[in-house]
């Protein structure tokens, strides 16, 4: 182990010197947020963004008031997935996040760049910088739930999320591959490293379910979900078939109109008076 430097911005170790209070960022002066989840994995292409903006829209339609965080600097989709457009704007309060059509407020780096497809390429203290931001600068207003779409990994942003947000616990993401699981036991190391609470463990393209009998294939193996969250000591376990309205929806846009009760359960156990 490498000698400590005393600075515990850039250091996941949990030792008694470490005040973990003072490393949290206030939130904009103008804001109040509730309960903050994030959405994780150790892999990317698992389907984080999806799981995020799906458990955003039960808890709107749970008449929550409801926020969703892009902290995948490099690679955003949430607004492409509630068909946001154009350039977020700014005044004396603050950075005023975007909203969806049903009342859900946003805040992406590609609702800050001038061409969606420009590419974002800084290093990774600078991205960790403006998730930071993102909490900081943003006027959030009065949000219930607000849900934080990581990118994959146990790296910079991460390691600031954990540090700088108040956030109450984590869903992780994965799919049947046994590979993927390994990763995906990565991030939940990290995160009881930084005892941050594992809430739930949701496992996408999980299935392609026959339209005309109906029967369930697994065409990435069958599932091993149920084993892997004893293991790991998670509560709760979703999972989301190969869908192809679903994966429509997301592509036009049009997420908020979503049919499919396969986060239900999860959704309930994180926003209980729902």
């Amino acid at each position: 182990m490498s000698e400590c430097t005393h600075d515990c911005s850039t250091c996941g170790a949990d030792c008694a010197s470490r005040d973990k209070k003072s490393l949290l960022e206030p939130v904009n002066k103008f804001s109040n947020v509730g309960k903050v989840y994030a959405v994780v994995s150790g892999k990317g292409g698992v389907g984080k963004s999806l799981v995020t903006g799906l458990l955003a829209v039960l808890s709107q339609r749970g008449a929550h008031k409801t926020a969703i965080l892009d902290a995948d600097i490099t690679g955003p989709s949430i607004p492409n997935m509630f068909g946001l457009k154009g350039e977020a704007f700014a005044n004396d309060a603050g950075i005023i996040p975007s909203v969806t059509k049903t009342g859900i407020e946003v805040m992406s780096i590609n609702l800050l760049l001038p061409q969606t497809t420009e590419p974002v390429v800084w290093r990774g203290p600078v991205i960790a910088g403006a998730v930071k931001q993102f909490w900081t600068d943003v006027v959030w207003n009065q949000v219930d739930y607000m849900f934080v779409d990581m990118p994959p990994g146990t790296g910079d942003v991460p390691l600031t999320v954990f540090q700088s947000l108040p956030v109450d616990g984590i869903i992780v993401v994965t799919t049947p591959q046994e590979l993927v699981g390994m990763v995906v036991e990565k991030a939940v190391k990290m995160a009881r490293l930084m005892n941050i609470p594992v809430l739930g463990l949701v496992e996408n393209m999980s299935y392609i379910q026959c339209p005309d009998c109906g029967k369930k294939l697994f065409p990435f193996g069958e599932s091993r979900l149920e084993e892997t969250a004893q293991r790991l000591d998670i509560p709760q376990v979703a999972r989301i078939p190969i869908n192809v309205k679903l994966s429509a929806a997301s592509d036009k846009g049009m997420i908020e109109l979503f049919e499919g009760d396969w986060l239900d359960d999860l959704s309930r156990a994180l926003m209980p008076e729902a």
